[in-house]
């Protein structure tokens, strides 16, 4: 089986690094050259979602706490494809813009946009070392190799094609690690329910499981409605989301990728969860050990499945890591090249640019490792990425685009005291997400700066 996985990592870089004959300029590195057709997109936009934090992080956290643990994902991140597809794509679409840190510079200014991308590629670096960590645990699992070498060699893999492809190598690998995920999920559920029934399964979760509203109470409340936009909105500010989006060959294509995908990413990431329900039952003593519960599947395909689904269902396991890993680098490395150092570059050539972005792939690559190998909780890990987009550059996205009076000023308030409000109530542990405190001062700070400039309240005068 082992060295089935390793031909299909071979695979896999040399598709990717086939893709590199499409890349010719930065547009073509970051974007794909806005060619990319309707099934296309919505395979690299599920691809890119369904990484570690659906298939072992999510997986984990319900079979500890049943459905309400994982309003976050996968419900609330198939809710931010909708969102997208429905009022965000088009008028991003029309833009015409290679980052979206371009986004807050053409509705802000330049202050504006130097914090906004220094709080994208921060979101970027723990989603990406969620990656990485689940890249050492199915390495782990399947060679024996210690972790953390595991998550060296998968950050080696990925940073590879990565590297030299650009969104052409990601794309493209995208594609196949789509059409693996499926199979691979699909033929693991089948042979695991033809050794037990989902009556029995569904009979031996305990009352409570499957609830799915919270318990009485504002608090309860507040915090279900944190766990609903954390990557429901959180993520709608997004680089990886906008790259994917601006790859489209047109704007209704845009529109329907991202509709298509959230509706694939809500009926394939059930399949995960119905194995995990098999898991509880098959395999009940794993929970109560003190192994990890994030390789409850993989133990479950382990133990019971032939030799040709563990094949593919740990294909599918990698090919999910691998598409999202190469997203969260590819993203925050789009940012430092475009929106922090050619702004700051006297007459840098295209093809100068294009090797910038490239070592910037890297950067973000060292730096994701050093993280990886501090920390392992993959759903946590994904959880912050997203709260800290939330809580910064999602209110100024939307207000730039749906609110006509949103100012530079009223921008960098609700950044700055968004993050403000955020990291406090993270130090003094609320009972309240601290996503609440954070979107609620950003949201009124943006209100409070763009009514204070627009109706001169103080004598502020508007920048040349």
């Amino acid at each position: 089986m082992v060295w089935f996985i390793i031909l299909y990592l071979l695979i896999t870089i040399g598709v990717g690094l086939f893709a590199v004959r499409w890349v010719r300029s930065t547009e073509d590195y970051l974007i794909a050259g806005r060619r990319l057709p309707l099934y296309m997109v919505s395979c690299t936009l599920f691809a890119t979602w369904f990484g570690s934090e659906t298939v072992l992080g999510a997986s984990a956290e319900f079979a500890r706490g049943g459905l309400i643990a994982i309003i976050r994902d996968p419900f609330g991140a198939a809710l931010c494809l909708f969102l997208v597809g429905l009022f965000f794509a088009r008028p991003l679409y029309r833009l015409n813009l290679l980052t979206l840190g371009d986004f807050y510079r053409l509705k802000y200014g330049q202050v504006t946009e130097a914090l906004a991308s220094f709080c994208l590629v921060l979101t970027y670096l723990s989603w990406a070392a969620a990656q990485m960590v689940a890249l050492g645990i199915v390495t782990n699992a399947l060679m024996g190799l210690d972790v953390n070498i595991s998550i060296l060699v998968g950050c080696i893999l990925v940073t590879l094609y990565t590297f030299f492809g650009g969104m052409w190598s990601v794309s493209v690998t995208d594609f196949m690690q789509m059409i693996f995920i499926v199979i691979g999920l699909i033929v693991a559920t089948l042979e695991i329910f033809s050794i037990v029934s989902l009556k029995e399964v569904f009979a031996a979760t305990p009352i409570g499981f499957f609830r799915f509203y919270p318990e009485p109470g504002l608090v309860n409340g507040l915090n279900y409605l944190a766990a609903w936009i954390t990557v429901g909105l959180g993520s709608i500010a997004g680089q990886e989301l906008f790259q994917r989006i601006m790859t489209s060959r047109s704007e209704k294509v845009a529109v329907r990728g991202a509709l298509l995908a959230g509706v694939m990413y809500l009926v394939v990431a059930t399949l995960p969860l119905l194995l995990t329900l098999a898991a509880r039952l098959m395999i009940p003593d794993f929970l109560t050990s003190e192994q990890d519960t994030q390789l409850i599947i993989p133990h479950l395909v382990g133990k019971y499945a032939s030799p040709l689904v563990q094949v593919l269902l740990f294909g599918a396991l990698l090919s999910a890591i691998l598409s999202t890993a190469s997203a969260t680098l590819l993203a925050p490395a789009a940012i430092i090249s475009e929106n922090v150092l050619r702004p700051r570059l006297k007459n840098v050539t295209d093809q100068k640019l294009l090797w910038i972005s490239r070592m910037a792939v890297l950067f973000i690559a060292l730096i994701s490792l050093y993280l990886a190998l501090m920390r392992g909780n993959i759903y946590a890990l994904v959880g912050e990425a997203a709260s800290l987009g939330l809580v910064s550059l999602f209110v100024p996205l939307a207000f730039g685009l749906f609110w006509k009076k949103a100012t530079a000023r009223g921008a960098l308030l609700a950044i700055i005291f968004g993050l403000l409000a955020w990291l406090i109530a993270r130090l003094v542990e609320t009972s309240i997400e601290p996503i609440i405190f954070g979107l609620t001062a950003s949201l009124l700070f943006m209100l409070l700066g763009s009514g204070i400039y627009n109706f001169k309240l103080l004598p502020f005068k508007k920048p040349s």
